[in-house]
């Protein structure tokens, strides 16, 4: 047994004599260092203050009650909003012997897990593997928090040859960060070569998530069908199925892939949300309501609750043409999310909506400028839903209200929004002229942040400059004088500041832009020189 005097521990259970069991074995393996949590909530707020080594969490945190957050649920928490790093050792402790309660505990990666009743000799064997493991990839971990991403790829290599009982884990996630510096090819050229070697899941999953970030939706969804085909138990590949066929304009489509995940493994609320979302799309409002109203239910007693969810079961329900019951939402909405800034806004969506469906246009018009004014406030909504308020507005006749979201939307680099899809709000809705209108506003914002740039670049902040030219680029992606900037300053970056890799990748990007849009542009050619001619400078092959 490694030593264990060091390492700190958070225990996880309602039940005290169990709590008082697991601490004595823990005792008993030389471990003193122990917190204690009766709940998610108590558990999250303290790993809001402190980080430990190793978490053990009771499955059953409802105490053998359907009341409150189950492990598999805070652990889903705790990864995405990142409560909880690399470093640390999660095990979930269960006798639950539902299939499908432990297949989706199991999709979350836990560091292990242990059924009960068990001995403090098989506790200490478990604590005992997973320290060793995490000592072999501390180096790595620790690199990755840092943000070296390169750093840790050299890491990975290291440790393939160091630690051959974990040359494969070490192999994934060394292609793992090959994708996270978009380095795509590197990606698929791993993947493909642990395959030749060994025909493993995650490998094939790992070549289609490659092929879905190139957009080549259709081979990956190939590559994932063939695999649920022989492993039916691999839940990932769904949703990313899921999401080719969504990207390639099939929502129906999607939408069956999600159910039969959901068939499979029911208590992932994300993928529960993902399936309702998706439903909505192909205008199937039944199942979007029943997973809408199974995400609100789960996520009751999560300390994350997202009050967006109050809004799709209330625009599920109205589709259904269930309007009584979508103003029960609405009520336990503002009553039980009172206090999370986004509740307001969510309400006045949600009753916009219910004013709308039962014919009371003044109503609606209310809501939707409360909504709107809390937008302009600041308010974190997502960018679907505002766009969806866009669409509402548009709806209601509230031309400039809508436009004014979706231009909040365009305005946020971090949206995710492309201006296609912004623009399809005003399409759709059988109105170009105001997607035409927005398109003009977006020009001269951008030729604004031209501006701006070079007065960065002239004050010496090469980097804010780049930053500030990549927001022009989002608010207008097909503006060759914008992309013409872009590539200038990231080249002035580079040769002032250093090699950036992922800064030259963009680059590179940004000359093949322009010479797909315009061969013959007047200064693409010196661009191009420029760029070859830092990367000769600072050593860089090809």
């Amino acid at each position: 047994m490694p030593d264990t005097a060091n390492l700190s521990v958070l225990l996880i259970d309602p039940n005290p004599v169990m709590r008082a069991s697991l601490q004595s074995m823990l005792n008993l393996s030389g471990i003193s260092r122990i917190d204690i949590a009766v709940s998610s909530g108590t558990a999250i707020k303290q790993l809001g203050k402190k980080s430990y080594d190793m978490i053990l969490c009771e499955y059953d945190l409802g105490n053998g009650s359907d009341d409150g957050q189950d492990g598999q649920q805070l652990l889903e928490d705790l990864r995405h909003h990142q409560l909880i790093g690399l470093l640390t050792i999660f095990i979930m402790i269960t006798s639950e012997g539902v299939y499908s309660k432990v297949l989706s505990a199991a999709e979350l990666s836990p560091t292990d897990y242990i059924l009960k009743p068990f001995t403090v000799d098989v506790l200490n064997a478990r604590i005992a593997r997973a320290l060793e493991r995490r000592a072999a990839f501390r180096p790595t971990y620790l690199l990755i928090g840092q943000g070296k991403l390169r750093d840790a790829v050299i890491s990975c290599t290291q440790g393939e040859a160091e630690h051959a009982r974990y040359a494969l884990d070490f192999a994934r996630l060394r292609a793992e960060l090959h994708v996270g510096l978009n380095e795509l090819a590197q990606a698929g050229t791993q993947y493909a070569a642990i395959l030749a070697a060994r025909p493993v899941g995650w490998a094939s999953l790992g070549l289609a998530r490659t092929l879905f970030a190139e957009q080549r939706f259709a081979e990956a969804a190939a590559l994932l069908t063939d695999l649920l085909a022989a492993s039916p138990k691999l839940m990932a590949a769904y949703d990313l199925l899921a999401r080719c066929h969504a990207m390639s304009g099939t929502p129906g489509a999607a939408q069956r892939v999600l159910e039969e995940a959901v068939a499979l493994s029911p208590h992932m609320v994300r993928r529960l949300r993902q399936l309702g979302e998706t439903a909505l799309d192909a205008g199937d409002v039944a199942v979007a309501e029943r997973a809408f109203r199974q995400v609100v239910a789960r996520a009751k007693y999560s300390e994350f609750r997202d009050p967006e969810d109050h809004v799709n079961l209330v625009r599920a329900l109205i589709g259904k043409g269930e309007p009584l019951r979508a103003g029960g939402v609405i009520r336990d909405l503002e009553k039980s999310l009172r206090g999370n800034p986004n509740t307001e806004a969510c309400a006045a969506i949600s009753s916009a909506l219910l004013h709308a469906a039962t014919g009371n246009a003044a109503a609606a018009a209310g809501e939707l400028n409360s909504a709107v004014q809390a937008v302009r406030d600041g308010a974190a909504l997502s960018a679907s839903l505002k766009l969806g308020l866009a669409r509402t507005c548009l709806s209601n006749q509230l031309d400039q209200q809508a436009s004014e979201v979706v231009l909040a939307v365009m305005n946020d680099i971090d949206s995710g929004v492309s201006i296609q899809q912004a623009m399809s709000v005003f399409v759709k809705a059988g109105r170009p002229d105001l997607a035409d209108g927005i398109g003009a506003t977006l020009k001269v914002q951008a030729q604004g942040l031209l501006d701006v740039a070079a007065d960065k670049t002239g004050a010496g902040d090469f980097k804010g400059a780049v930053q500030t030219l990549l927001e022009a680029r989002h608010l207008s992606p097909g503006n060759l004088a914008v992309m013409v900037a872009a590539g200038r300053g990231m080249l002035r970056q580079i040769n002032e500041l250093g090699w950036d890799h992922l800064l030259a990748e963009q680059c590179g990007g940004v000359i093949d832009t322009i010479r797909k849009l315009d061969p013959a542009h007047a200064e693409l050619g010196q661009l191009n020189d420029a760029y070859q001619l830092a990367k000769r400078k600072y050593g860089i092959a090809g």
